[in-house]
């Protein structure tokens, strides 16, 4: 049987584990199962009558023959242009509490009634979850997200293939953006532009952060970007499941001396963190670089460094520091990167002067380095105005 991800990992990391059977219930990892596949009427809520979609995909370990998929009642359709790779397949979910006993059903028939199940808890209803308990009391539910992170950390080529598309995509619309608008443009309307450049391109537009002048704000919002003054793009753009975000600097007319400064500072920063990537390379290795620079730096107390891993979610394995502003275990501080995984490395600074300043990248690590993705405008974008 031909499964669309590495079938030995996943029953590695799920016996390290201690799971007999995977339970996937969040959308990405549901469909980085089955391939690609995401029922296209829900791709972007959930809500539905009185409960919500759920899709579940069930894989026991070592037993692929035995998966099963449950889906809505209106899948049916999708699934007559995409087939399934699971063998068994019920599409009549309509309500979570239903998923779970349907999904309980299935695990009964595969003798695992008593087993250790690993379910996403984060995104697992709590009356999917009690059904599942109330139908299967002598199993054993453990946590989920760590194996899944560890199976999709390292990217497929084609996975790589989307988030270059992703962002090289989100480069055109910023450049797009940031040189043909026009002085007293608010910033609600730039981000609107934005994502109407995404969507033409082909991406489902996800968010644009916005800040203009002096300021720190990034909601967009009815402040103006000026002649004379920065602005600063952080996109996230979404290709078939797969994001780019990446940032970007404009500025309305010439840059000041000090803007090129900060920008600089920023870059160096960017570059130091790239000097260590390559595979072998341990996490707290990027950060040491990264920071090693940042203090030579003379504003290097308005700026913050992270780096984290990219794919079908932002922050995904490999987690780089334990320590950094979003708080997660630093799983890969002491291990090493592996060619195939995707970081966005990013470097902001509030300065008073100039305003919110950022560069984000996305750096794919490879045997012998690295290579970026949508790697242009990392200077000052100059709007004529």
């Amino acid at each position: 049987m031909k499964i669309p991800f590495d079938g030995e990992k996943l029953n590695a990391l799920m016996e390290a584990a201690g799971a007999d059977l995977l339970l996937a219930t969040s959308k990405d990892n549901v469909q980085y199962l089955l391939g690609g596949y995401r029922f296209f009427f829900f791709a972007h809520r959930d809500a539905i009558g009185v409960s919500r979609y759920l899709p579940l995909l069930g894989y026991p370990r070592g037993a692929p023959e035995k998966a099963f998929y449950i889906g809505n009642g209106m899948e049916r359709w999708h699934q007559e242009v995409e087939p399934l790779w699971t063998p068994e397949i019920a599409n009549v979910q309509w309500s979570c509490d239903q998923a779970g006993r349907e999904a309980a059903g299935f695990i009964r028939k595969r003798g695992l009634a008593k087993g250790r199940v690993a379910v996403e808890k984060s995104f697992l209803p709590a009356d999917a979850l009690d059904a599942l308990r109330e139908e299967l009391p002598g199993a054993q539910f453990i946590e989920a997200g760590p194996i899944l992170d560890a199976l999709r950390a390292v990217k497929r080529p084609e996975e790589l293939a989307l988030l270059k598309e992703a962002s090289e995509d989100i480069i055109g619309s910023m450049m797009t953006v940031m040189t043909a608008t026009a002085p007293g443009t608010t910033t609600r309307e730039i981000a609107h532009r934005m994502h109407h450049e995404e969507v033409g391109r082909g991406l489902d537009f996800e968010y644009c952060l916005t800040a203009a002048g002096p300021s720190f704000n990034r909601a967009p919002s009815e402040a103006r970007w000026e002649k004379g003054r920065a602005l600063s793009l952080d996109s996230g753009g979404n290709k078939r499941g797969y994001i780019g975000d990446l940032a970007r600097m404009a500025v309305m007319g010439p840059p000041t001396d000090l803007m090129k400064e900060v920008l600089g500072e920023i870059r160096a920063v960017q570059a130091a963190a790239r000097s260590v990537l390559r595979a072998g390379a341990l996490g707290r290795e990027v950060y040491a670089a990264a920071l090693a620079e940042q203090e030579k730096c003379p504003h290097k107390g308005e700026m913050v460094f992270l780096a984290h891993g990219m794919g079908m979610i932002q922050h995904e394995a490999p987690h780089l520091t334990g320590s950094g502003i979003v708080p997660y275990p630093g799983t890969y501080e002491n291990r090493a990167l592996e060619s195939g995984m995707v970081l966005s490395v990013e470097t902001d600074m509030r300065n008073e002067e100039v305003g919110f300043v950022k560069l984000e990248d996305t750096i794919v690590v490879q045997d012998e380095g690295w290579e970026a993705y949508g790697d242009e405008g990392r200077d000052w974008v100059v709007a004529e105005g």
